[in-house]
């Protein structure tokens, strides 16, 4: 179902939760919504293409890179997975690379910016944990909706045909 996060955030302004407006869209689908799956991780994207490997079944990847601008922590290859496996976007604190790709692809994403310089992979970062940037926490099992408007966070799906 389509939905505006402005409208959204008329209706539910007491239930949600804005995200600062610090981040750029990279991904060929600009509005998107799903249950939140958490990672946090710096430099580091072992569990970003870890868990977007995994069935995402519409869920969105919020994960908490710090903020860095160093390295990109998603490019095309870890993208295409997300896409093949259902994963309706990707709200990423830190940098993605093969912009041109990721245009193209069938998912949201918002990011920082963009960086070439790819990063490591040591087997670092954690799952399923509460993360917090850009003025708001985002906890496992919560609700995002992400539009050219901006990010909303409700703790529960919210009715969209109201």
């Amino acid at each position: 179902m389509a939905f505006k996060t402005a409208d959204l955030y008329d209706h539910y302004e007491t239930q949600v939760r804005v995200c600062d407006p610090i981040f750029r869209d990279f991904g060929g689908c600009r509005a998107f919504s799903g249950a939140v799956v958490t990672a946090k991780c710096f430099e580091d994207n072992t569990q970003i293409k870890a868990l977007l490997a995994e069935p995402g079944a519409g869920r969105v990847l919020v994960a908490d890179a710090g903020g860095s601008l160093r390295c990109a922590m998603l490019g095309d290859l870890i993208a295409a997975s997300a896409v093949a496996q259902g994963w309706a976007g990707v709200i990423l604190f830190g940098c993605v690379r093969d912009t041109d790709e990721l245009a193209g692809m069938d998912l949201g994403i918002k990011a920082l910016a963009a960086n070439p310089r790819k990063s490591q992979r040591r087997g670092e970062g954690q799952r399923d944990l509460t993360v917090s940037f850009a003025g708001v926490s985002f906890a496992p099992g919560d609700w995002v909706y992400a539009d050219a408007d901006g990010i909303l966070v409700a703790a529960a799906r919210l009715d969209l045909a109201d």
